[in-house]
């Protein structure tokens, strides 16, 4: 199993959905380490680095986004936010600091279990190192081994997911690819409840690598657009 021997930091200042998360994870063969503030969660980090890491936005110390731009500076880690609002600047913000996901508080435990295991395979993946050296479209290169991306020969500092969508668009360049499907392909996830997270990293890509660079077309989904 996926789960065998794979450590999670659960970060969370609410002792009873620290509790919550920590038992169904444990339930699903994880082993769980739970902190309670920013300063120690990043002590736990630097002493024993875990396999993923469920942040809450909220924390005594400094807050989860602080938490998640430290540990990501030292080692990237991935990364499911809590945040108890659902507000959209918060999670275009926690996105930006290298967090993979989120989820707005009160959540589902069973969507919950199952964002842990994609989140855990899309991460296996990205550390085999893709048997194509490149991909050029137009002024953007995207070095799929390396994990790097250049915008007309200047360095762009993408996050794991980030990535990981951006080179799905770029091997279908004009083409349409739906919501649903992102979500299935780039995340693993099999139901529809987080198309908000596809526009959300959209909107990171775009703040990055330009406007221009990715179209959408409302009630469908998006497409790369490049020069023919």
């Amino acid at each position: 199993m996926e789960s065998i021997e794979r450590r999670i930091l659960v970060v969370e200042d609410e002792r009873a959905i620290a509790d919550a998360v920590a038992a169904r994870l444990r339930a699903e063969g994880f082993l769980v380490q739970v902190v309670g503030d920013g300063p120690g969660a990043v002590a736990a980090v630097r002493q024993s680095p875990p396999d993923l890491m469920i942040l809450d936005v909220m924390l005594p110390g400094f807050d989860g986004l602080e938490v998640c731009r430290r540990i990501q500076a030292e080692r990237p880690v991935p990364v499911l936010m809590l945040t108890a609002r659902d507000d959209e600047t918060d999670q275009l913000v926690g996105l930006a600091v290298g967090a993979d996901d989120y989820m707005v508080k009160p959540f589902s435990m069973r969507v919950l279990a199952a964002r842990v295991h994609a989140l855990l395979r899309r991460a296996d993946k990205a550390v085999i190192p893709a048997p194509a050296p490149g991909l050029r479209i137009g002024d953007l290169e995207i070095n799929q081994a390396e994990r790097r991306v250049l915008r007309a020969g200047v360095e762009v500092h993408l996050t794991p997911t980030e990535f990981d969508l951006l080179l799905h668009l770029a091997g279908r360049p004009r083409t349409v690819l739906p919501r649903e499907r992102l979500l299935a392909d780039v995340w693993g996830w099999a139901d529809t409840s987080g198309t908000r997270t596809v526009d959300s990293h959209i909107k990171g890509l775009r703040r990055k690598l330009g406007a221009g660079l990715i179209r959408t077309v409302h009630g469908v989904g998006y497409a790369l657009e490049v020069d023919r």
